[in-house]
Order: structure tokens, then sequence, then C-alpha cells
């Protein structure tokens, strides 16, 4: 099997752009076609031509077939390492069609065989489903309550003509509804990659998630919150005002509670067909002994109380 330097082929050098490549195919495109040109083996040409833009106008392709070193091949009787196209990957399709059948060394290298990749005659279309995408998004935790419309921006990678990769940005209204727990996503039809031929467009799916909350985490449905109270409050028991995305609730804390006590609000978390609740963590805050008053009541309860919280650890 012999080795092709598509560069040579198409009178470039290795390190020709995009633009180079495009601008030489079209000129040895129009150079050797069949129906018009009267050079030698115009057909085989022109095949020769296709073939080597094929591989050289696809950076994935391109950057493989670079990996070879045309060096120790040709000449010779070529034959690819077995793992000469590590660390690269290759999606198929993309086909121009107007080489008609390609070499042994293509076939070789990215043919049907190797990749499972599809080839198109110089008048067959090729029809395939376009690519879907991914993204992550954030909104906030309130949306997933209340269900509303969010102006969502998508950041999207492009390959220039270069190879080389630009961001693309888009605006999305998209409907949030409601009770979407983090990590759903929301499928947008037909807002992926377009189709080849009469293939229809990918989906783009995003993968929602929340943004930091003052309040509250979200553990699927259920929300946690942690709520201050004073030690008085644990000692003897108390009713606080608690904070819930849908308004302030009354929370009865049992007396002798200490901090880190979980205590459950039913039915308060995020709604769907089985609606989360909310469980609120009691973190005991100790008033500080910023005046004279203060103090006295810290010598009194020091010397009322007897109190050791270390008395378990043998100190």
């Amino acid at each position: 099997m012999e080795y092709k330097d598509y560069y040579k082929i198409m009178g470039l050098e290795r390190d020709a752009s995009q633009d180079d490549i495009k601008r030489a195919h079209r000129k040895l495109a129009r150079k050797y076609h069949p129906d018009i040109s009267k050079e030698p083996d115009a057909e085989d040409k022109f095949k020769e031509v296709g073939e080597a833009y094929e591989v050289l106008k696809d950076p994935e392709k391109r950057a493989a077939y670079d990996h070879l070193d045309p060096d120790l091949n040709t000449g010779q009787e070529f034959h690819p390492p077995p793992d000469w196209d590590s660390g690269f990957e290759f999606r198929g399709g993309g086909f121009t069609g107007a080489g008609g059948d390609y070499s042994d060394f293509f076939e070789e290298l990215f043919g049907q065989k190797r990749y499972g990749t599809a080839r198109a005659s110089y008048n067959t279309q090729f029809n395939a489903r376009g690519q879907d995408h991914h993204a992550r998004v954030f909104v906030d935790l309130e949306d997933a309550f209340r269900g509303t419309t969010r102006s969502i921006s998508i950041q999207t990678p492009e390959l220039d003509n270069n190879g080389q990769v630009r961001i693309i940005n888009r605006t999305l209204n998209v409907k949030i509804p409601k009770g979407i727990k983090e990590g759903q996503q929301i499928r947008l039809k037909s807002q992926g990659s377009p189709g080849l031929g009469k293939g229809t467009k990918g989906d783009l799916y995003l993968e929602v998630h929340f943004n930091p909350h003052p309040l509250y985490r979200a553990e699927g449905s259920d929300l946690y919150l942690t709520l201050p109270v004073t030690p008085w409050e644990v000692a003897l028991g108390a009713t606080v005002k608690t904070p819930t995305p849908n308004g302030t609730v009354d929370l009865k804390i049992p007396a002798g509670a200490n901090s880190g006590k979980k205590l459950r609000l039913k039915g308060r978390g995020i709604p769907g067909k089985v609606t989360g609740d909310i469980y609120v963590i009691l973190s005991v805050i100790v008033p500080p002994a910023n005046s004279e008053q203060a103090k006295a009541l810290y010598k009194e309860m020091s010397n009322t109380l007897a109190f050791n919280p270390r008395a378990d650890m043998g100190v």
C-alpha cells in the first residue's frame, strides 16, 4: 500500500492554513474536473485531490495524519503502526463526496472498516441527524418553587477555518418548570447541531444547577437551613420565626435542644409529585460580653450553674 502525501498532492506546505487548503482545492478541482479538463489522467487526479482535501479540511483527521512521519513512509510499502491514532478523536461524517472512491491508504486510516465512517458518492446525499449539545446552566432556587421563563446565555465552541476554537454566544428564552431539581435536564428541541443532508437538527440539553443561596442548600427535593438561636431558646424551649421560600413560619424548638439538632418542616421543600421537606439545623449563638451588665450575667451563670461541658472527656 502506497503512502499518500496529501500536502504534496495539493501543492501545500505542512503549515498551510485552512484558507490555503480551501483555495488549493478549488483551484485543483477546476483544473482536473473530468467534465472540463484536458489534463492527462484528469479523473484520477480529481479523485486524488478530493481525497487529500477530505483529510486536510477536517482538523481532527489532519491532526492525526500529521502524526504520521512522511519521511519513513514515502516510496515504501506503507503499514501504519497499530497505535498511530492514539489520543485522537474521530467523529466521522462530513464527506464532500467530490472524489468518489478513496484509496487503500485512506481506507486504512479513516475508512468505514476502521471507524464505521460514512461514505457518499458524488450524486448521493448523506443524511444524518445533528449532534446533541449539552450545557450547564444556573438558576435561582426560587425558580424551582414558582416556575418561570429565564433568558439564558449559552457559549458554543466552534472551529474556525484555521482549526482554531472560537466562542459563539447566543441567548435563549428557557422555561424553567416548577419543581425542577438540581442536576435535572431541560431539553430544547432542534437547538443542537444542524443535520447533514435531510437530517434533523440535534437537541440542546441544559443541566440545571442552583445559584448559591444565602439561606438554603438543596439536596434533591429537600432543603437545609442553618438557623441561629439563642442559648435560652434551646435551654427553655421556644417558638421562633423561621424563613422558607414560601414565607415565614413558626418553628417550635424543644427545651433542652443542642446546637446541631435537626428539625423537620414537612412539605416545605421543592414542590413535585412528592414535595420535599426543609431540615432546620440549630446553631446556638452565644451573646457577646460587651457590657458590664452582660459580664455580670455570665459571672452569675458561672457561679450558679456549675456546668462543665468537658466532663465526659475526664477533664
